[in-house]
């Protein structure tokens, strides 16, 4: 299916996605942390720095290609897609039970955070009266 928008954070909640291969920029990324192994793809602008750090600064990601340069017009081969997408799909990997654990704790974050501001929407309402 090809659309235009898709929900893309609703669609990596969803159980049957095994990983994700993302342009890495920041809200792909933010979105992944919740629990979907990444393989990385970075086009221009931050997405190479993203792409670098979440692979080999806090292994969270696959890298399918890292060296990319401005002015290439390579293009990625299957074998490159087929080995990266193995990578990321390996339910034993390190990496992948890296990202379950911030997946867990990017959760655990949101829950709090969202737990604690609707405390004080009531506190601020009732105060109010």
């Amino acid at each position: 299916m090809i659309c235009s928008w898709a929900p893309q954070l609703k669609v990596l909640a969803h159980k049957a996605i095994g990983g994700l291969i993302s342009h890495c920029s920041w809200n792909s990324m933010l979105e992944s942390l919740f629990g979907v192994p990444i393989v990385t793809s970075p086009l221009y602008a931050e997405q190479r720095l993203n792409a670098f750090k979440m692979v080999k600064e806090l292994g969270l990601a696959v890298e399918m290609r890292l060296n990319y340069r401005k002015d290439s017009n390579e293009v990625v081969m299957a074998d490159e897609i087929e080995k990266a997408a193995g990578m990321v799909m390996d339910g034993g990997s390190e990496m992948r039970k890296k990202v379950k654990e911030m997946g867990e704790m990017a959760r655990k974050s949101v829950m709090e955070t969202s737990f604690n501001s609707i405390g004080k929407l009531i506190e601020d309402m009732i105060g109010n009266n």
